[in-house]
């Protein structure tokens, strides 16, 4: 018996008595149906805490009776395996138990769901005023319901009068230092409020959402071409993995595969994405330590790489290449030949400045066990990507679960054990060289054909999702379809979402004065979560 199998035989047999549809929609996915009652979340904490896997995502579907959540959860111990519950509940009255009561990783998920459905998640500790702020967004408002018109406009509450931030310190002394929403330069809004009853931050509490754009739910309605334009570009440093996120789940549908070169080249794409973001964060990390030059370095290297994304994919940011079925168009072998040539100088210049950075003791030392985040704390709240892998959460969804053809590339990857500001940053580094490596690498070894398998028909009253590994970390798009090919449902679990549910872990305990530079560890972007 595969381990797949066990898993689910040891799945009925554990809950033998409840009337669970099991089944195989293909090799590497799993699909548990429970019905109604606590069992989804029954199974979905002996698959964490029993089985190791991790928690991927929820997504919430509206059906015309009843309302139906999907758990979703990976594990990269069995290689390929995938593992989507799913439970249903009334119509009328939305209550189903928290997951995240004892999986903490699922929190911002129930919230989220809560804001934008109106359904209550019996057990959260704290529900409301999250996506929709109650100073901007009337009570009742469940905007992602299929009754919601979204045409409509929606006169903003205003602040109560008697507002006040929710506080946790109430000893003498303590006070709450507010940063944001607004900030100068190109900064995105977030709030964050940092209570203390001294020098060092005591809680960091971090607000989204101040450009809440409704992705998912304009998406609705449209068909595949015109949400996958919302796929791409809801956040334009990562647009080359959320389209392709977007194209696997309408692959899946249609039950194709994009031809071998295509495959080949989106690894080569989505490897130049992940080296260009990279060398942005570094870039980041620099500047919030004051390191001017080191910045400006790290800022032309990554002007470079866009210059190099434009030249050999028609954009910058490489929009418009992923289409349903591999690429909108071919790249030439001498271009991206030519690619692996150049990326070599600007992998001499990372190791110039990575040894410049490393013997520099007034930058260590504000990275140096600063900004920590243990290897169960990361687990704990679900974190990933480099932020997950510097406390030695080894999991990368190009090795554990290859697609695209990656299990061609034998991907390495970089983690540390500390945890610390330095260690994010040693990991961006060491995954900036690998990503150049499978680059040269594709380049070399790049098949002959065709760059697209055409749809002859678009998918009807199907669904699935799409998961690669961006640049932030596991990236997951749900798409549902209805029976004339157009969006019912789409749902977005980017990585920055994910991480910034554990962003407080590193900031609090430290002094006021290090939070820039542990928020510049993080790398996180805005407005992925502003979806």
């Amino acid at each position: 018996m595969t381990p797949r199998e066990l898993i689910a035989t040891e799945i009925r047999s554990r809950w033998s008595e409840f009337p669970l549809t099991v089944e195989w929609p293909a090799p590497d996915r799993l699909r548990i149906d429970v019905g109604e009652g606590s069992t989804a979340v029954d199974i979905a904490e002996w698959l964490v805490d029993e089985r190791g896997f991790v928690f991927a995502g929820m997504a919430v579907r509206e059906h015309r009776r009843y309302w139906r959540i999907h758990y979703l959860f990976y594990d990269h111990g069995i290689p390929g395996l995938w593992i989507q519950v799913s439970s249903d509940t009334s119509r009328e009255q939305p209550l189903i138990p928290s997951l995240a009561s004892r999986v903490h990783a699922a929190d911002w998920h129930e919230r989220e769901a809560e804001d934008h459905f109106g359904i209550l998640f019996e057990g959260h500790p704290r529900l409301g005023d999250f996506v929709l702020h109650d100073e901007e967004w009337p009570e009742g408002i469940s905007p992602m319901r299929k009754s919601f018109d979204a045409s409509e406009r929606i006169l903003s509450r205003g602040t109560r009068p008697d507002w006040s931030p929710r506080r946790i310190l109430q000893e003498p002394g303590a006070f709450a230092m507010t940063v944001g929403p607004i900030y100068g330069g190109l900064s995105e809004p977030v709030h964050f409020l940092l209570e203390t009853t001294g020098e060092n931050v005591v809680r960091a509490f971090p607000r989204l959402f101040f450009k809440y754009r409704a992705i998912e739910k304009r998406a609705e309605g449209l068909d595949v071409n015109g949400a996958l334009l919302l796929a791409e570009r809801f956040s334009a440093t990562t647009a080359f993995a959320s389209s392709f996120a977007f194209c696997q789940a309408v692959e899946t549908m249609a039950d194709i595969e994009a031809p071998p070169r295509a495959r080949t080249l989106r690894v080569l794409l989505a490897e130049l994405e992940r080296l260009r973001r990279h060398v942005g964060s570094i870039r980041g990390i620099c500047g919030s330590t004051a390191l001017a030059v080191a910045e400006s370095r790290a800022g032309y290297l990554e002007e470079e790489l866009l210059r190099l994304s434009g030249e050999i994919g028609g954009h910058r940011y490489l929009f418009g290449l992923n289409v349903p079925g591999g690429l909108a168009a071919d790249l030439a072998d001498g271009a991206c030949r030519l690619l692996a040539e150049r990326l070599a100088e600007i992998e001499h210049a990372l190791a110039s400045l990575r040894r410049m950075l490393g013997t520099t003791s007034s930058f260590l030392d504000r990275l140096e066990e600063v900004g920590v985040v243990t290897s169960e704390e990361a687990g704990y709240h679900g974190l990933v990507g480099p932020v997950a892998r510097a406390s030695n959460i080894v999991c990368d969804l190009r090795a554990a679960h290859p697609y695209s053809g990656y299990e061609r590339f034998a991907v390495a990857v970089p983690h540390e054990e500390e945890g610390d500001g330095y260690a994010r940053l040693r990991v961006l580094f060491d995954e900036a060289l690998e990503s150049a490596r499978i680059i040269r690498s594709a380049a070399r070894d790049l098949p002959s054909g065709a760059v697209r398998t055409p749809i002859e028909r678009a998918p009807r009253n199907a669904w699935a999702f799409g998961a690669v590994e961006a640049p932030g970390g596991a990236s997951i798009h749900w798409l549902w379809l209805d029976e004339e090919g157009r969006v019912e449902r789409y749902r977005i679990v980017p990585p920055s979402f994910v991480n910034w549910h554990g962003f407080h872990l590193a900031a609090e305990g430290f002094a006021f004065q290090d939070f820039p530079i542990i928020l510049s560890t993080f790398a996180l972007s805005v407005a992925e979560s502003d979806r």
